[in-house]
């Protein structure tokens, strides 16, 4: 599966990842990659584009939980 990479961005109360996919991957390979991530990464689809000459780029998102400690 050919990916050209991801970012990572952090917001307020989510962060953000984009996945990049070159032309030349599948729609079905692009779908199973980021049933992957949404399964085990709690990942959710946040927003997708689709350039000329077929390159494309998805939006995902999580929460971002913030932990306390207990040992006080």
């Amino acid at each position: 599966m050919a990916r050209d990479g991801s970012l990572f961005r952090k917001h307020s109360q989510y962060e953000y990842r984009v996945v990049r996919f070159d032309p030349g991957t599948t729609v079905p390979d692009a779908r199973r990659l980021l049933t992957e991530e949404a399964e085990y990464g709690r990942w959710e689809l946040a927003r997708t584009l689709l350039y000329i000459g077929g390159r494309r780029e998805v939006w995902l998102r999580r929460k971002i939980i913030k932990v306390s400690s207990t040992l006080d």
